[in-house]
């Protein structure tokens, strides 16, 4: 902690070398005169703009993810079952790793796993001040394609000048307490520094999937009429137990009993002294990481037309996962051995870590012109990622190994080397602007180049795998839209293509060391996005549609198993799509009450899928392989049916939400098996706030301003599984399934306060 605290100081010292002399310069008051980055983009129903306070009205400590409830299209779900452990989510039915996400421009998706894990940045959105969700293709934007959707973070800039402080506490269930402190100062000569430290606990839902978390916020900015220089320093460090297991069918939803929230990680048999076995627990069975952000923009306006911004940013994180589980010697590169009753040992428990450490930076700068008929702006970024993964065995319980291997035995290492650079032209042209009609063209150009290499063992088989791939990446966007009076109708087309995740290679790719070979190389990914909406703004109320329609070359889907850290598996499918329409609406009930929701119905498939099975005997002899075509089948995890209603009450200080989400039957493969699939689940969740009038009590205008929460998630404790997977084995009088789910927790209270300053 107290490098990470020298690095940030030091970090943040670089902005006063960039301090303009000027005496004459006054405090930038309005968002107009402000630095946004957002790129230059068309109005659409299929963007979502969530600001702050939005995005904190139900922060009790939760993931970011959970607080993107009111968007279409969203699942959300945690290994812990409360959402403040490891925590995912899927929009239109893409996961995570496929979704684009920025913090201020600059990629926030891990170069290889192409994720975003929130345990590393809990309470991010206590420091956002906007985050906007862009479903479907968004504008060209830094870091991996968006293949779902896109989310650019904007952090706390000059929303004002006025100094604020902020205290906030709540605890609930399950033993969970958040403490968020937060400080805005406005300096002298046009200075304003933010800083916020928040902690999150929790035992959660589940076994030994607690949760010890930290993180912090700070900037440093000096703002300008024309020119704002501003230094930021973020990031955090997690512990969480391990929930990525999963449990049976009638555990998951408590079917005779079943105890919910048991959690299968880091079991093992116990030998007693009396000859009887018994269950344990190893209790260190976590997730360690710890991650840096620094940032340093620069935003220059030459003119009323002419602006420039440049971004320079470091990304360092490093971390393990420390096990123990009974391996066969192999996984740890251990040739097997004979006893000396002539019995062949290949299995062992033993206690093993896997580490990375990466590093990550780059530059990114782009330059903008704005007139009454035309804006333009080109950019352009390149990116380095450089990667360690290494696992070392720390113990095995074995009469053979156990007193022999090395200490901290390093049993394989691979370097990673990922270059990530783009450049892109967007123009948005308004053709007619006369009286109440408007009509604009929106196109967006982008190249990009990737170069992936890696060297070193394999952790997934022990086997030497180097690599090399180039991708060249042309991606280009259209898009029209018309609005007259009140109505707004839009259309667009968009091609995305992006590069297979470090997962896809070491699962699946085979190297001949002889022939320098390759078999079982992924294939890039191609999109073709068409968007067609409506949308209609009243003055109490508004209605819109969106109707989707994607296309894919070689989709990476989700096939329902899982690898030995908990990351979900793909594979390419030649055909596949998806396709839905998205409604939504929104009413001002009365002064005091305002209601909005949203529905969306889809359908996902792809097209002559082939699935290849493994057969056995009765007696689990091995048979053979076989192909199984599917002529059209539902792609795992794309619930055909999502909604969510959301009523909001406010009157003189007293404020109730009353949200809740209904998300379709998933299936948990891609051959549509009933037997392997998560029910449809609705949950309902009321937030309880008041705002104590204190001005009125203390009779003064700038009295501190204090809010007690009362939240209670799942109110109506609905006992539902959000996640899962699957395995099955084909036998030959029938198929068995092992499906495996991620229970949520049931109904649960959370209550705290927030005291601003």
């Amino acid at each position: 902690m107290k490098k990470v605290l020298l690095f940030c100081s030091a970090f943040l010292g670089l902005s006063v070398v960039a301090r303009a002399k000027s005496d004459t310069l006054t405090i930038v008051r309005t968002m107009d005169e402000v630095v946004v980055n957002a790129p230059v983009a068309q109005v659409t129903n299929n963007k979502d703009v969530l600001s702050h306070e939005v995005l904190n009205r139900t922060n009790t400590g939760q993931n970011l993810p959970y607080l993107l409830s009111t968007v279409p299209n969203l699942q959300v779900t945690s290994d812990d079952g409360l959402g403040i452990g490891y925590t995912y989510f899927r929009i239109r039915g893409t996961d995570h790793t496929r979704i684009n996400m920025t913090v201020n421009d600059v990629p926030l998706n891990d170069s290889e796993s192409q994720t975003v894990f929130w345990v590393n940045m809990t309470d991010m959105s206590s420091s956002l001040s906007s985050l906007e969700v862009q479903r479907g293709v968004g504008t060209s934007t830094n870091g991996s394609a968006s293949f779902g959707a896109s989310i650019n973070m904007q952090t706390h800039g000059i929303e004002d000048s006025l100094s604020h402080y902020t205290l906030g506490f709540n605890g609930g269930m399950y033993n969970t307490f958040r403490e968020l402190l937060q400080a805005k100062i406005a300096l002298p000569n046009h200075w304003i520094a933010n800083a916020r430290f928040s902690k999150v606990n929790s035992d959660g839902f589940l076994y030994r999937t607690s949760s010890d978390l930290y993180s912090y916020y700070t900037d440093l900015g000096w703002y300008g009429k024309q020119t704002q220089v501003v230094a930021r320093c973020f990031g955090g460090s997690e512990k969480t137990g391990m929930g990525w297991d999963g449990v049976d069918y009638n555990t998951a939803y408590g079917i005779d009993g079943a105890d919910r929230r048991y959690n299968p990680a880091g079991e093992y048999t116990l030998v007693g002294s009396n000859g009887e076995d018994s269950v344990a627990y190893y209790d260190n069975q976590t997730d360690n990481y710890s991650q840096l952000h620094a940032q340093l923009s620069l935003y220059h306006r030459f003119s009323s037309q002419w602006s420039l911004t440049a971004t320079a940013h470091y990304t360092h994180g490093y971390g393990y996962y420390e096990q123990y589980k009974k391996k066969s010697f192999s996984y740890w590169g251990l040739p097997s051995y004979t006893d000396a009753g002539g019995n062949e040992i290949k299995k062992a428990y033993g206690l093993y870590r896997k580490h990375l450490n990466n590093h990550f930076y780059g530059g990114i700068v782009s330059a903008k012109y704005i007139s009454e008929t035309i804006d333009i702006q080109i950019g352009g970024a390149a990116n380095h990622y450089m990667g360690a993964h290494y696992g070392t065995l720390h113990h095995l319980q074995d009469s053979l190994y156990g007193g022999s291997i090395p200490v901290q035995y390093e049993y394989y290492r691979n370097n990673a080397d990922k270059v990530d650079a783009n450049i892109y032209s967007k123009l948005n042209w308004r053709i007619l602007q006369k009286g109440k009609h408007r009509l604009s063209l929106y196109a967006d150009m982008q190249y990009r180049f990737v170069r992936y290499m890696r060297n070193g063992l394999n952790d997934e088989d022990m086997q030497d795998l180097p690599l090399q791939v180039n991708y060249h990446f042309f991606n280009p966007k259209a898009g029209l839209s018309y609005q007259f009076r009140q109505h707004l109708w839009y259309g667009s087309f968009a091609i995305a293509n992006r590069e297979p995740s470090r997962n896809n290679y070491k699962e699946n790719v085979v190297y001949d060391a002889l022939t320098q070979t390759y078999t079982g190389l992924p294939q890039a990914e191609r999109l073709y996005d068409y968007e067609l909406g409506y949308l209609f703004n009243h003055r109490i109320f508004s209605i819109g549609a969106n109707l989707y329609y994607m296309d894919y070359d070689n989709q990476l889907v989700l096939t329902g198993k899982v690898n030995d850290v908990g990351a979900q598996s793909t594979i390419n499918v030649k055909d596949s799509y998806r396709m839905g329409i998205e409604l939504s609406a929104q009413v001002q009930i009365a002064k005091w009450l305002t209601w909005q929701g949203n529905v969306t119905l889809s359908r996902n498939k792809i097209q002559n899928y082939k699935e290849t099975i493994t057969r056995y005997d009765d007696d689990y002899n091995w048979l053979g392989e076989e192909d199984v075509l599917f002529k059209e089948t539902t792609i795992a995890f794309s619930p055909s049916i999502t909604a969510m209603s959301l009523f909001q009450f406010a009157y003189r200080g007293i404020g109730a939400d009353l949200y809740t989400s209904v998300v379709g039957k998933q299936y948990l493969d891609n051959t549509q098996n009933e037997t392997a699939a998560l029910k449809t689940y609705t949950t309902t969740n009321l937030q309880l706030t008041y705002q104590l009038p204190l001005e009125q009590w203390l009779k003064r205008p700038k009295a501190p301003q204090i809010r007690l929460l009362c939240q209670v998630n799942n109110l109506f404790n609905a006992k539902y599984a959000s996640n899962g997977g699957s395995d099955c084995s084909y036998f030959e009088n029938g198929t068995a399934c092992w499906p495996w789910y991620y229970a949520q927790a049931g109904i649960n209270v959370h209550a705290g306060v927030r005291i601003e300053m």
